[in-house]
């Protein structure tokens, strides 16, 4: 027997659920603040910094030990997005050096087009999964390219609108993070994905 003849089992559990429920949750409550119900504030950052930002890169690099590179690509990725976007909206605060940095909206229209075009992309990497996986990222792909225009427009109107397609973006996530969940702790189908 030939050294490269063995194969060791996998028996590491699969992180896509906290992946997937760290963008879930996070996506959901910032989308509230887009959908105009409550401001801005220090939950959603720190759901942005902890949850959404190093909970995806955590699941991203256990997603790299699988050697699954969509999962290591697609968490590793939004939880840098983010981190980024507290940073864009927390680096402006942080006193007078930092004053000038503030985003312009065509700018920040700019950084959501690109994070929109970098999701149709892995959408289509999507097309030979489930259909849960499908809608999240053709629901993402749109909550992006939504929030580039309102930006870009300074229109608060699609803005509110991306806000609920942002809800439903992160239930959809939520939705799928539970059913792999359910469906493994059960031993079969208990939500269809």
């Amino acid at each position: 027997m030939n050294i490269t003849d063995i194969k060791l089992k996998d028996l590491s559990s699969n992180p896509a659920p906290l992946g997937l429920m760290g963008f879930g949750m996070t996506t959901v409550l910032l989308n509230i603040h887009n959908a105009g119900f409550y401001p801005m504030d220090a939950m959603i950052l720190s759901m942005g910094i902890f949850y959404g930002g190093l909970g995806q890169v955590i699941a991203g690099i256990m997603e790299w030990k699988k050697g699954n590179t969509f999962g290591t690509t697609a968490f590793t990725s939004y939880g840098l997005f983010w981190l980024t976007l507290v940073g864009i909206n927390l680096l402006p605060k942080l006193g007078d050096n930092f004053a000038g940095l503030a985003m312009s909206k065509p700018a920040f229209a700019a950084y959501l087009f690109m994070w929109g075009l970098f999701t149709l992309y892995m959408f289509i990497g999507t097309l030979k999964a489930t259909r849960a996986l499908q809608v999240v990222f053709l629901a993402l792909t749109i909550l992006f390219f939504l929030l580039a225009a309102g930006n870009y427009l300074g229109d608060a109107a699609i803005i509110k609108v991306a806000g609920y397609e942002g809800i439903f973006t992160g239930l959809a996530a939520i939705y799928t993070a539970m059913g792999q969940v359910l469906n493994e702790s059960f031993g079969k189908k208990i939500i269809p994905l």
